[in-house]
């Protein structure tokens, strides 16, 4: 079984091993793989990993791919497969749910507690001697806020959406949630997206990409928002209208941002967040602690050998 992973570097830049997938069949591994180079990988594998590498209608259909049975995503979104045509070409596509759920919380209230704090401006600050220079024995540039009492608005409330919410409880803020599905275990109220932006404090979205998802907070959404309200978005950067996110954060409707994904990934430098006042901006590693990764191969192991007994697991298409 000949298995290629086209872009292995993000998952495993050195630190953990690919010998578990090794002993699967003959693995071939690169770090990166630029578009060009898809359908020349691909030729005579039968499983193609993929973390962001896109693998279109075009490739899935190609010559280089005839031998292709199984795709494995090497993340839970799989928006960069077309499943449609990988399943019109008798081909199983399979994600990876649940491996990164706790640290993309934890980032996602990280992100939050800088917008409330400001550590990482204090810390700069007070390096290059403000607080010394302070005549009193407290030194703040900006007020620190308090999050208890305040209502947590999750867009999203699926497991990761729901971890943020059971966090952003324990710190005393009121949950509300609205999801498209019933989500009989979610800690909070479950509303309309309407009253989610009317009465969200902080919002943080935890939805896919999809077509109904791309550009959901944009000026009209926003509009209906809380003046003052935080934006919190580790889910997709599609999900942003971005230069209208940067306006509302220019006019103080917004009072701060945080995020960890951008509309395009590494971050092209016109992106009107750069230059957006109270604005936080991490890299796309929510999902990248050791742990997690170590528990993505694992999973993406599992999905494998179901595959190959006949019982795909985590199947998307």
């Amino acid at each position: 079984m000949q298995i290629v992973i086209l872009d292995g570097f993000a998952v495993n830049p050195g630190d953990v091993s690919w010998d578990a997938l090794a002993a699967l069949g003959t693995l071939s591994v690169y770090d990166r793989t630029d578009e060009s180079m898809v359908g020349q990988r691909l030729r005579g594998a039968q499983i193609a990993l993929t973390n962001k590498v896109k693998l279109p209608r075009e490739v899935l259909h190609s010559a280089n791919a005839s031998r292709l049975l199984y795709i494995g995503v090497l993340a839970t979104g799989y928006d960069v497969v077309d499943t449609l045509a990988a399943r019109e070409a008798g081909v199983t596509v399979c994600n990876v749910p649940a491996y990164s759920t706790e640290s993309v919380a934890q980032l996602t209230l990280a992100l939050l507690l800088e917008l409330c704090f400001r550590v990482g401006k204090h810390n700069d600050l007070i390096h290059r001697g403000a607080w010394t220079a302070s005549p009193d024995f407290c030194y703040w540039a900006q007020a620190p806020q308090e999050l208890n009492g305040k209502t947590l608005g999750i867009l999203g409330c699926g497991l990761i959406g729901s971890r943020v919410a059971s966090i952003g409880a324990a710190f005393g803020m009121r949950i509300i949630g609205c999801s498209r599905t019933p989500k009989p275990n979610f800690p909070g109220e479950l509303v309309d997206i309407d009253a989610l932006l009317r009465e969200s404090d902080v919002l943080s979205l935890h939805v896919p990409a999809t077509p109904e998802t791309t550009g959901i907070i944009n000026r009209h959404t926003l509009a209906k928002m809380k003046d003052g309200a935080f934006l919190l978005n580790t889910a997709r950067g599609c999900l942003l209208a971005e230069q209208d996110v940067a306006d509302a954060l220019s006019a103080g409707k917004l009072a701060g941002l945080g995020v960890d994904v951008a509309s395009k990934e590494p971050i092209a430098r016109t992106n009107p967040l750069l230059s957006a006042p109270n604005c936080v901006i991490t890299g796309h590693y929510g999902w990248a602690p050791r742990s997690a990764r170590q528990r993505l191969i694992d999973i993406t192991c599992e999905n494998i050998r179901a595959f190959l007994a006949g019982s795909p697991q985590n199947t998307v298409n």
